[in-house]
This record gives structure tokens, C-alpha cells and sequence, in this order.
């Protein structure tokens, strides 16, 4: 391992993540924005993106235990290439298909990726960078991936508004292709681990094993992964349906300038998950984890404004600068928060389970979510006119679940 933060292998990592991550944002910011001008429906957006997410929860153990098991270059040269042929096939069967089915099975693929990728990335940092740096290539990794997000959704909302769907795809397809031959020259250390029996016999075993470091080893972790869920279901959830269906559905925008603005939006998120990312770099040796629950009350506290805007401002634009505001803070916030987290996780947990851990908290965490994007995108289907209130309902239900969070953090010693 060496000592150097960024080694060369390391250093490959992070050119391979800015590329793909790029190419992971536009497209997931285009599928969605196009199905949404297509029908409208926040409930149709909601259950879709719903269907979207459950392929990740399913695939994040499997990839942790191939993170394990398998050579963790490998895994990410062969997924980035695979999602390059999913948009090439996207692309062709479009004009000729079903497009509400086809852009659920394609986003379920690409979440379903996603989901057996990450662990990978987070399991390579272990193998490459010395433990006093976890915190700042923890740091890094989160803000390539605020970075890319930055930019995917800006330009993807240029180019979606100007041209159309078509050239986005192009741009995303050979983003992937180029990740995958950059990720080839990666070197990292892979010690082959033996095998109970079957495949399936394998995967019981070690997906057993980290539940059992989760809940018995570790239980703070176990405690903080149920909070982490109930954020994920009352508050991610929210801003994920909340910030498309108000910019481009509920505020007086005209069409293509709502487009453009919901692009700016989703950059303005990423911009705040960069910032956070740098400054939980900077400040990574001041930074102590039993605090960490504070950084919750914050993003929930952020919520209220938005509710308080739609119930004072009738203008859409001054709609729209509070949301993207107050979208800005809870992303600093919450992205600190998980550096801080995935740091920790790493530190405490062997070498052998930290793929298979990560995958399990990855997992758990992502449960919540396709429920909360269905709850809401029904939510907001009931409450038009009334769209405060199910952003308040969010915002108070939010907030008692982060005091809970910071009671378990605050007891670690």
C-alpha cells in the first residue's frame, strides 16, 4: 500500500470516476426529465423511478461480495462498458418500442450498475491508500462525484433543451467506453479468497458474515443505518420527485426555461455535494464523527424554507432560487455527513469484509428509497395546489429522525 495519497493507481481511479461519473449523471438526468415531459404525471415519475432503484438494492450485496472475491479492476472495466452498450441499445430500440417500458428497464439497468458498482470503487480505497488518508480519498471520491454531477446535468440540460435526447446519449456512451479503457491500466492488490462450496452457498456465507459484524461487532452501525433509512424514505426521496416535478410541473415557468432551470437545479445539488466534499477535506482532522448527527438537523432544518416559499411567493422564479438554495445546503451538509460515515466504516472494518459491509450498508440505505419515490410522486399527485404541505410533512418527519441520529453518534467513543 502506499503511503502517497495519490499514487498512480489511485490517481487512475479518480480519472476513470470523473469520466464515468459524467457520463452516469447526463443520462440520469435526461431519462427521467424526458419521461416526465413525455406524460407529466409526478405519480408516473415517482413509481418509475421507484421500479429504478430496486435492481441497485438487489445488486449492491452481490457486487460487495464480487468486490471481495473478485479483482475490483475487473468489475468496473466490465460494468462501464456493459451501461455503454445499454445507452447504444437504448438509442436504436427508442422510435421503435413501448418508450414508457423501455425507459424503465433502462433506468432499472443503469440504477441496477450503479448499485453493483460503488462498492467496488469504495472497496478499492482500503487497497490503495494508506488509513491516515481514508478521510481525504474519501473526500476526493465525493467530490469527483458532486463534481460530475455539477456538470452532467448543466450540460445535459443544455444540450436535452437545444437538441434533443439523442445527442446526450452519444455523449454518455462514449464517456463510459473511455472510463472502461482508463480503468484497464489499474493495478490493484487482489488476494484470492477461498470458497466455501457453490455459488450460492458463498454468497449466504458472506452475506451472513457482514451482517453478523454489522449487528453484533459493530452495532452503531446497525442502529445508524435504520435513521440513515428513515432520511432516505422522508427526505432524499422528497428532493428526488420534489425538484423535477415543482420546476419543470408547478412553478410559472415556460416549458423550455423550466427544462434549462431544473438542469441549473440539479447542478446547484451537485455543486453543494462539492462543496461538501472539499470541506470534509480540509477539515478532515477536525471533523469527529459523534458530531456527525448535527450535520442531519441541518439538511431537514433546510427543508422548511421551501414549504414557506410556496406558501408566500406566488412568483416562479423566486420559487425556484429558494428551492435551489436550500437544495444547495442540504447537499453540503449531507455530504460531509457521509464522508464522515464511510470514513469510519472503512477504519473499523478488516480488509477481507469491507466490500460485502459496504454492499450491506449500501443496501439497507437504498431500501427506503423507491418506497419514498413512490410515496411521494403519490403525495404530490393528491396535494396539487397544496404542494407546501407535503414538503412541511417532509421537513418536521425529517427532523425527528436526524435528533435520533444524533443520540446514537454522539454515544461512540
Amino acid at each position: 500500500m502506499n503511503q502517497k495519497l495519490f499514487s498512480k493507481d489511485f490517481t487512475l481511479v479518480v480519472i476513470g470516476q470523473i469520466i464515468s461519473l459524467f457520463g452516469n449523471a447526463t443520462i440520469r438526468f435526461a431519462l427521467p426529465l424526458y419521461l416526465l415531459n413525455l406524460t407529466g404525471s409526478s405519480a408516473l415519475y415517482g413509481t418509475v423511478m421507484a421500479c429504478a432503484f430496486i435492481p441497485a438494492i438487489l445488486l449492491s450485496p452481490i457486487g460487495g461480495i464480487v468486490a471481495d472475491r473478485v479483482n475490483k479492476r475487473n468489475v468496473m472495466v466490465i460494468l462501464d462498458f456493459f451501461t455503454a452498450v445499454l445507452i447504444l441499445a437504448f438509442s436504436m430500440l427508442m422510435n421503435g418500442v413501448n418508450l414508457i417500458l423501455l425507459l424503465t428497464v433502462t433506468l432499472m439497468l443503469l440504477y441496477g450498475i450503479a448499485g453493483a458498482y460503488q462498492p467496488s470503487v469504495q472497496a478499492s480505497i482500503p487497497a490503495l491508500v494508506h488509513p491516515d488518508n481514508f478521510m481525504a480519498a474519501n473526500s476526493i471520491i465525493n467530490t469527483i462525484s458532486s463534481f460530475a454531477s455539477l456538470i452532467g446535468p448543466v450540460l445535459g440540460g443544455v444540450l436535452y433543451s437545444a437538441y434533443g435526447l439523442e445527442p446526450v446519449l452519444w455523449v454518455c456512451m462514449i464517456c463510459f467506453i473511455l472510463s472502461a479503457v482508463m480503468e484497464i491500466f489499474i493495478k490493484i492488490p487482489f488476494v484470492k479468497q477461498t470458497s466455501d462450496g457453490g455459488i450460492l452457498r458463498t454468497a449466504k456465507t458472506d452475506f451472513s458474515e457482514s451482517i453478523r459484524f454489522i449487528r453484533k461487532e459493530k452495532p452503531v452501525v446497525g442502529k445508524a443505518l435504520l435513521v440513515i433509512c428513515g432520511i432516505n424514505l422522508f427526505l432524499s426521496a422528497m428532493i428526488i420527485v420534489a425538484l423535477p416535478y415543482l420546476v419543470t410541473e408547478v412553478l410559472n415557468l415556460e416549458a423550455a426555461q423550466a427544462n434549462r432551470l431544473y438542469g441549473f437545479a440539479e447542478g446547484a445539488l451537485a455543486a453543494g455535494g462539492l462543496a461538501g466534499g472539499i470541506g470534509a477535506g480540509v477539515f478532515a482532522n477536525k471533523l469527529a464523527i459523534q458530531k456527525s448527527g448535527n450535520l442531519l438537523i441541518a439538511c431537514a432544518v433546510c427543508v422548511f424554507p421551501i414549504g414557506a416559499a410556496l406558501i408566500l411567493f406566488s412568483s416562479g422564479i423566486m420559487n425556484y432560487i429558494v428551492i435551489t438554495a436550500c437544495c444547495f445546503a442540504i447537499m453540503v451538509f449531507s455530504t460531509v455527513f457521509t464522508v464522515q460515515a464511510m470514513s469510519f466504516v472503512q477504519a473499523e472494518t478488516p480488509q477481507y469484509l469491507i466490500g460485502k459491509v459496504i454492499a450491506v450498508i449500501l443496501t439497507v440505505a437504498m431500501c427506503a428509497q423507491p418506497l419514498g419515490n413512490a410515496l411521494y410522486g403519490v403525495l404530490f399527485e393528491i396535494c396539487k395546489g397544496f404542494e407546501y404541505t407535503v414538503v412541511l410533512f417532509s421537513g418536521v418527519v425529517s427532523l425527528i429522525i436526524a435528533i435520533s441520529t444524533r443520540n446514537i453518534f454522539s454515544k461512540l467513543t
